[in-house]
């Protein structure tokens, strides 16, 4: 039985004040740049796909903007934030250089240059990213796309690519595409090996699939939300690998700044000169940004990161009247730019160089991120508060980067697994009853982090134990109401959501993989199919199976011997079982879920010879992963 949301307690309604007594929650500075230079808005508010759902509908949060002050069920500072991310329209930075912003969970610049757009970032989605050129187009007068610029790896800022461009513009030659170097590697690891366990995850970190409400879903800290649309990737036709790197596209000039290992692995910041305007990409925004993302990848290097921005500074900061990103609203002048750079660089540097100052008096990670809180320089600036990333899942991120997920004492080098454990715990505490008296008088207390992590182990020791269930979920809400980052609160409501109720996977949500998967070479298709290797099937097996791919004119050699699969380039093997012959596209198609390789068989897309059971082995040892997975039950 679904049970409704409770309000906030007494307890939640005290941290909140706090809050609210620490910061200047009145101030209007952020949110007169978040409006300056407006110049439309969608006529509607809601972008459709092609089935009539909608891939985004900013009449959704309404009630955040209706709404000067925050409910007692979130937290005032995130409400701050929520209200300034539910801004949405089109607004000029400088002459020349436009912005759509609330209509993704990132921006898409727009630069005029002689003949057409340059685009910067086009969203997540086709849909988003085409209902914002349209926009541009026409209150700004239309103008075909001559470039596309990705700042990084990140799918929000190439996934909605073919909303702007069509796919034989860019072959022929009439569509520039930019990126840092390593941008293709970097952007199909993060979406393809670990993208199964990445997107459920997604789930709860971005709250797509609470009900936008004051108990909900009501922001994600670096912006609303993401788009429920279409996602592709065309690969670039040029890539920028150093620093300094000046081009002319469409007679506007830029100057690059390339910085790996910041907030994506592949990334770049640059400069117009001629406007006096910098684009810091994802490495400034009007957050703290994550060094960690709950949601899961590689963790990000803060030393680096802070040392980039440093580094634009020294190269760009004296000459910047206007600084913008791919999140949130621009700086303009020069003083508050530079300011906002330098708080940002040493925001980074702080997380870093305290955390492993800790690290090496002998604190582990958990202990170190109860210690540290923001220096009192930086903890009132809105731009350094933890609406995306926290302080405290960030020093844990650094400790990892360092030290590993290994805290030293030898107690926690083989733990149990949480079932296991859960209910050692429960028969030590003198079972289920004793474990629920001792979660709801600690409820009672407001010590809900303590209820959250004693009532975990009965969860999953009795994962029917409705009592269990719904006390959890009590108290993960309230720690949601608690929270500043968005990504905690919509992991601790939809974490609550799921205990109160079986949920099943929502229908025709979810990326398609297939717009990913065409971009891939032979080999990320094959990597993706060695992570799919179910180990214990295949023990025992020794396979070899010969690829020719017409499209590309390419031979390749699949092998599956120890367990692993092997992939040779450029030739066939002699002792090869079976031959296949298809496109890559076919085979991206097969890979997504799209389509089967019988099907494809029958339809004569996909030629076989030799041993066919051969092959029918080799692909009955690949695991077909679930898009849905329990998280906060066994």
């Amino acid at each position: 039985m679904t049970v409704e949301p409770r309000g906030a307690t007494d307890a939640t309604r005290a941290v909140n004040a706090r809050v609210a007594d620490l910061l200047a929650l009145d101030d209007p500075a952020d949110r007169e740049l978040a409006t300056r230079g407006l110049v439309a808005t969608h006529p509607t508010g809601r972008i459709d796909r092609a089935d009539g759902r909608a891939a985004w509908d900013t009449a959704a949060h309404d009630f955040v903007r209706d709404a000067s002050e925050a409910p007692d069920t979130v937290n005032p500072s995130l409400w701050r934030q929520a209200g300034l991310n539910s801004i949405h329209g089109l607004f000029e930075i400088v002459p020349g250089v436009w912005q759509a912003r609330g209509y993704d969970l990132s921006n898409v610049t727009f630069v005029a240059g002689h003949t057409g757009w340059i685009v910067i970032d086009p969203l997540t989605s086709a849909e988003t990213a085409a209902a914002c050129l349209a926009l541009a187009n026409e209150h700004l007068g239309a103008r075909p796309v001559v470039a596309v610029i990705y700042t990084h790896s990140h799918v929000d800022h190439f996934g909605g690519v073919h909303g702007v461009v069509d796919v034989a513009d860019v072959e022929a030659g009439r569509v520039r595409i930019l990126a840092p170097v390593g941008f293709m590697a970097e952007a199909v690891s993060e979406n393809v090996i670990a993208g199964p366990a990445m997107q459920r995850r997604a789930q709860y970190m971005y709250g797509g699939l609470l009900p936008p409400s004051p108990t909900g879903h009501v922001d994600a800290g670096l912006g609303k939300t993401t788009p429920k649309g279409s996602v592709g990737l065309i690969p670039p036709t040029e890539e920028i690998g150093e620093t300094g790197t000046e081009l002319v596209v469409d007679r506007v000039r830029m100057i690059f700044q390339y910085t790996p290992g910041t907030e994506a692995p592949a990334e770049m910041n640059f400069f117009f000169p001629d406007l006096a305007l910098l684009c810091m990409a994802e490495n400034c925004t009007a957050n703290m940004h994550n060094l960690y993302t709950p949601r899961g990848a590689q963790v990000r290097d803060a030393l680096a990161w802070s040392k980039y921005i440093g580094e634009a500074i020294e190269l760009f900061g004296a000459d910047t009247e206007v600084c913008f990103a791919s999140h949130h609203w621009p700086r303009w002048g020069n003083d508050e730019v530079r300011r906002f750079l330098t708080q940002q660089r040493d925001l980074y540097r702080w997380l870093h160089d305290q955390t492993m100052r800790l690290a090496n008096h002998g604190l582990t990670s958990t202990e170190i991120a109860e210690e540290l809180d923001l220096p009192p320089e930086l903890v009132t600036e809105f731009h350094a508060r933890g609406y995306y990333g926290t302080v405290n899942h960030n020093v844990k991120a650094v400790y990892q980067r360092y030290l590993g997920w290994f805290d030293g004492n030898p107690a926690n080098l083989h733990r149990l697994p949480p079932v296991e454990a859960g209910r050692r715990y429960v028969e030590l505490a003198g079972g289920a009853d004793a474990v629920l008296a001792a979660g709801r008088a600690a409820f009672e207390a407001g010590d809900y982090r303590w209820v959250a992590e004693l009532v975990n182990h009965l969860v999953f020791a009795e994962p029917d134990n409705v009592e269990a269930r719904h006390l959890q979920a009590e108290a993960l809400e309230q720690l949601g109401y608690q929270a500043e980052s968005g990504p905690w609160r919509n992991f601790y409501l939809t974490g609550a959501q799921e205990l109160r109720a079986e949920s099943d996977p929502p229908a025709g949500e979810g990326r398609a993989g297939g717009g990913l998967m065409a971009a891939l070479s032979v080999e990320q298709i094959f990597d993706a199919f060695g992570v799919r290797l179910n180990g214990s099937a295949a023990a025992g097996k020794r396979i070899t199976v010969n690829w020719r791919f017409t499209d590309l004119g390419e031979d390749h050699v699949l092998g599956l011997e120890n367990s692993a699969l092997h992939h040779v380039p450029g030739r066939h093997a002699d002792d090869a079982a079976a031959t296949v012959t298809l496109t890559k596209a076919t085979l991206g198609q097969v890979m997504s879920g799209a389509t089967t390789f019988p099907d494809e068989v029958a339809a004569g897309s996909i030629g076989l010879e030799g041993d066919v059971n051969a092959l029918i082995e080799l692909f009955g040892c690949l695991d077909r992963f679930a898009t849905w997975f329990p998280i906060v039950t066994p």
